[in-house]
């Protein structure tokens, strides 16, 4: 190929076709704060969900847009935005009582801004210093809240389930010495590991991701109140050592996704210290309660966990997503993850490099988001705040309770699950059914979003409360959802023979 007269360099004067220019880049970023600044004001005018999903129109909206050609960047930002509004859950508007999703603090949405626009790379210490400082120093601070050593390490994760793939493989390298090297094909038997039947299901992800199968998780059955039946679990432990599989992890959730339910912490730890298991706790969600003196109890036994799962993007208000890994085992850590390459920076004289004690290479700064909210209100603040929210929960229950339902979970954190006794009374299918068509009523009227569930196989309507700008006035409008939706859904509408989906 021929050079042109002028030389190799004809045409590269001057910045790439991506450039716009930091003028053209501050309006850009203007008209997107003031768009995201107008839908918090308004997200709780209109309905929470749309009535259907609309997917048909997406698709149609999204195929004018072949990239062919640029477009104006204003222009996109508002169609973006009216797209999102109008096709979509509105995880930030205070009726939202569904996932654990809480609504972001402004300090944590400036945070996503300001680590998107610096973009450092936390894969070594070296390019990023002082990002990876912050982020271990509220490590540290989550560590210490939670009671576990000085010398706790961990990461941030993209969520709670990369937070206990994590566990499993620091189990796997703490049990099995050879594992780093050699792998499952190692060990001395098939390897297993216990959670809850009422636990995150992202367990069986893991197991399959990892090659131990999903045959290797024993999902034990719960009490009356979900949690953990320990007589149960003995009796697991015992059928497989004798079988001579080889139990290596033993997870205890605080706070269950389905019903809140706390297992006895305390009593598996010890139960793990006899058999010689690495013991985990995913407090994904109720992990936050520690911030609070008040609250702080209700996870005893925390404090001896080998390792703990939280979710900053769950009741620390954090922006998706934001995981954290922690454990007091910072050497297996570093054995279950490291590795050297010659076109990484050297390592670092003081502090391990991030990419070598996480599954993640390459990551964003996730941790900023957290350490500015904080930073910015304190702890006492969001110990106010999850305290608050229990109380708005038991203000729930009891008012769905003088309402005619029966609530079905047992449980002090802000998660109330309810059933309606005369649709129980036509059987568990029929129950199963109408509970279903109630809260897809109250989803389609916009006024709330909530959930079905199943809570020790009874049919069940789930609301937690996780966002900081509900209140009493919406608990009063999701009560008053609820009575709707029941009184339009007549008991003997819902025919026990329809073949409807089941949670």
């Amino acid at each position: 190929m021929e050079e042109s007269a002028a030389g190799p360099s004809a045409g590269l004067a001057g910045p790439g076709p991506l450039d716009v220019g930091a003028e053209a880049g501050a309006g850009l970023i203007t008209e997107a704060v003031r768009l995201v600044v107008e839908h918090a004001k308004t997200v709780a005018d209109g309905p929470v969900a749309p009535a259907e999903p609309g997917t048909d129109r997406i698709r149609d909206w999204l195929a004018a847009h072949d990239f062919a050609g640029p477009r104006p960047a204003g222009e996109l930002l508002q169609e973006v935005t009216a797209a999102l509004r109008r096709w979509g859950v509105h995880t930030t508007h205070p009726r939202y009582l569904g996932l654990f999703v809480p609504t972001p603090t402004w300090w944590g949405v400036a945070g996503e801004l300001l680590a998107a626009g610096v973009n450092p790379q936390l894969a070594a210490y070296e390019h990023a210093p002082a990002a990876v400082e912050i982020e271990r120093h509220v490590l540290r601070f989550l560590a210490a809240r939670l009671g576990l050593p000085p010398a706790a390490d961990g990461s941030f994760t993209t969520g709670g389930a990369e937070a206990n793939l994590t566990a499993v493989v620091v189990a796997l390298t703490r049990r099995f010495p050879a594992y780093p090297d050699d792998g499952l094909a190692a060990l001395p038997g098939p390897p297993v590991l216990y959670a809850s039947a009422e636990s995150h299901l992202a367990w069986l992800k893991i197991a399959h991701t990892t090659g131990l199968g999903r045959r290797a998780v024993r999902l034990v059955p719960v009490d009356s109140a979900g949690r953990l039946d320990l007589v149960r679990l003995r009796e697991l432990h015992d059928d497989d050592v004798a079988a001579g599989r080889v139990p290596f992890l033993l997870a205890g959730t605080a706070g269950t996704t389905a019903g809140g339910a706390v297992d006895p912490l305390p009593e598996l730890a010890r139960l793990a210290a006899t058999w010689g298991l690495h013991f985990h706790v995913d407090a994904a969600w109720a992990g936050a309660v520690a911030l609070s003196d008040r609250l702080r109890p209700l996870l005893d036994g925390v404090e001896h966990a080998d390792s703990v799962t939280v979710d900053a993007h769950k009741w620390l208000s954090a922006p998706m997503g934001a995981g954290v890994f922690l454990t007091r085992h910072p050497d297996a850590l570093a054995d279950s993850f490291r590795v050297s390459t010659s076109y990484m920076p050297p390592d670092s004289d003081t502090t391990p490099d991030p990419y070598s004690t996480s599954v993640q290479w390459s990551r964003r700064f996730t941790g900023l988001k957290v350490f500015l909210a904080l930073a910015a209100a304190g702890r006492d603040a969001f110990a106010r705040q999850v305290e608050r929210d229990t109380q708005l929960g038991t203000l729930l229950a009891r008012r769905l309770t003088e309402d005619g339902w029966q609530r079905v979970n047992d449980t002090p954190l802000p998660v109330v699950c309810v059933a309606d006794p005369q649709a129980e009374a036509g059987g568990p299918q029929h129950s199963a059914e109408w509970h279903a068509a109630v809260a897809a009523h109250v989803v389609r009227s916009g006024r709330a979003w909530v959930s079905r569930t199943r809570l020790n196989g009874r049919p069940a309507i789930r609301r937690c409360l996780t966002s900081h700008r509900t209140g009493p006035d919406d608990i009063e409008a999701v009560v008053a959802a609820l009575s709707h939706a029941r009184t339009a859904t007549p008991y003997a509408a819902v025919q026990r023979d329809r073949a409807a989906p089941l949670p």
